[in-house]
């Protein structure tokens, strides 16, 4: 689905930001970049085990996807989300206070960090459809001056591809402006 969003995002002349893994193929990454979306990093693994093990384990994790956009794109990524925000407690599980330690030291190196403040809830297990996709967005932006929207093209995909064009048909009639980070 990722390329009939990308589809989308042209046609409607819309930039949005990617958080990408090592998964999915490399034409897409550099299909993003070209069209002048902003490729950022996920972590290569997704897998909170892994990522959250230890903060080494976590810078590891962190590298494997920059070198791999850097690879296809020429660009050195500075920009991350962490795999169930930057307070998630189920890293925790993995190794206690990681979240503290990562959120100042990834600072430290150069990262900028994102955290989403309006979820569609597109990777609720089961699926929502795609009018509740877009009416979680549309409500959710309501009352703030600035929302950074999480939605995924991994989870529940036909429902989240429904609803792209549904959010910015209403987002355009809001006069919103949308815009990558």
């Amino acid at each position: 689905t990722t390329n009939v969003i990308l589809d989308i995002l042209k046609s409607e002349g819309i930039k949005a930001t990617f958080f990408v893994t090592n998964t999915g193929p490399d034409y897409l990454i550099k299909r993003m970049y070209d069209e002048g979306h902003t490729v950022a990093l996920h972590t290569a693994s997704h897998n909170y085990q892994t990522v959250y093990s230890s903060v080494e384990a976590y810078y590891n994790d962190l590298y494997s996807v920059q070198e791999r956009v850097k690879r296809i794109t020429g660009h050195e990524s500075k920009i991350i989300r962490f795999p169930g925000g930057s307070s998630n407690t189920v890293s925790r599980k993995y190794c206690a206070g990681i979240m503290s330690t990562l959120t100042k030291e990834v600072l430290n190196r150069g990262y900028k960090y994102y955290d989403w403040n309006v979820s569609s809830a597109d990777a609720t297990p089961g699926g929502l459809p795609a009018d509740k996709i877009c009416n979680n967005v549309i409500s959710g932006i309501k009352g703030k001056d600035v929302s950074v929207v999480l939605m995924h093209d991994a989870y529940n995909k036909d429902t989240t591809l429904e609803a792209v064009p549904m959010i910015i048909e209403k987002l355009q009639a809001m006069n919103a402006l949308i815009l990558p980070i």
